[in-house]
């Protein structure tokens, strides 16, 4: 059994704190809000973002990023995109033997275009770092937190890490696999929730289930043209990290993406949508970066460029759903050619 940080009290990362300390390791939980810290030691619950869910007692709250650190070798890294560089930073400035950082984020940075493992490793000191884990799949903080049944995959540029992480958090509610596609996965994992966003607004517009069956299938055709473009395997968009993540995320009340995007549906403005939610809606940002990717890789994402410009530019939902309808019409079967060929 081990000593394990998990850097981000919010919902992800205090349900993955659990699924640790039910395996039997010592769990340091840092959040930057002592209140939320103070109130988790003393309650052991996270009442704010896992209401009712009781915490194992090897679970320890640290509201001091460098207490939190020491004796930990293996980092989750469960902070919203946006505030992943400052974390680094500071976690460069107290930590001395290398680690390995397991990131359970899904987003891409927008302007550098930089996928999170990416990040990492441009902000990460190479004699502090010893490997990068990608841990994603289809899986709500809500439902894991209460022990449901649920299957992940960890990704690696190095299979060995890759397997120690699905070692570390394996059980019998929590299923890991392995899969060495970075690229694939990392960007699965950002780009459903785009494809999740647009899925709420059609529900919002109350245009019912074939709709939204249709966004989905043609989102993940956008997913894997880009995907694919950048050096993913094909095959891992047909996977956990692809279709099941954006299955569960398009179709789920638990989906953070799905709701902001059903209130933009409803009519609400996206500044509002964002301060009722409470929570960091990471398709929005990840919409922006992906709009530059599609552009600087010449691929063509419909859906993501309707959505960016709802989000950004003050479309209407229902015109740019309807622009979406009056495209030019065109083959099913050239997405797959086309993914294909560019292998």
């Amino acid at each position: 059994m081990e000593q394990i940080t998990v850097l981000g009290a919010g919902s992800w990362g205090t349900a993955l704190a659990i699924v640790l300390a039910d395996n039997g390791h010592n769990v340091k939980l840092w959040g930057h809000r002592p209140e939320l810290i103070n109130n988790i030691n003393k309650t052991k619950k996270n009442d704010k973002y896992l209401p009712g869910v009781e915490l194992p007692a090897k679970i320890e709250g640290f509201s001091n990023l460098e207490e939190s650190l020491v004796g930990s070798k293996t980092i989750v890294l469960a902070v919203p995109t946006k505030a992943i560089r400052g974390v680094l930073n500071e976690i460069t400035k107290v930590i001395k033997e290398a680690i390995t950082i397991v990131h359970v984020s899904k987003g891409i940075e927008p302007d550098t275009l930089l996928r999170i493992s990416e990040i990492i490793e441009a902000e990460m000191p190479s004699h502090l770092l010893k490997d990068v884990v990608v841990l994603s799949g289809p899986s709500h903080a809500e439902e894991v937190s209460q022990r449901h049944i649920t299957t992940v995959t960890s990704s690696s540029k190095n299979m060995v890490a890759a397997e120690y992480i699905q070692d570390l958090f394996i059980n019998q509610h929590f299923r890991v696999y392995t899969n060495p596609d970075v690229i694939g996965v990392e960007i699965g994992g950002a780009l459903k929730n785009i494809i999740a966003l647009a899925a709420g607004i059609t529900d919002g517009l109350g245009y019912g289930d074939n709709a939204k069956a249709a966004l989905i299938t043609r989102g993940l055709a956008e997913i894997a043209r880009l995907g694919s473009k950048m050096g993913g395997n094909p095959l891992t968009f047909s996977g956990l990290t692809g279709i099941g993540d954006l299955i569960v995320t398009c179709t789920s009340v638990h989906s953070r993406n799905w709701r902001a995007g059903n209130l933009l549906g409803k009519g609400q403005k996206l500044e509002e949508v964002l301060e009722n939610m409470g929570m960091v809606v990471e398709g929005v940002r990840t919409t922006k970066a992906a709009y530059q990717l599609a552009h600087k890789y010449d691929v063509k994402m419909p859906i993501t460029e309707a959505l960016y410009e709802v989000l950004f530019n003050g479309q209407s939902p229902k015109v740019a759903v309807d622009s979406l309808m009056a495209r030019v019409k065109t083959h099913e079967m050239e997405d797959l050619v086309n993914i294909m060929e560019n292998r």
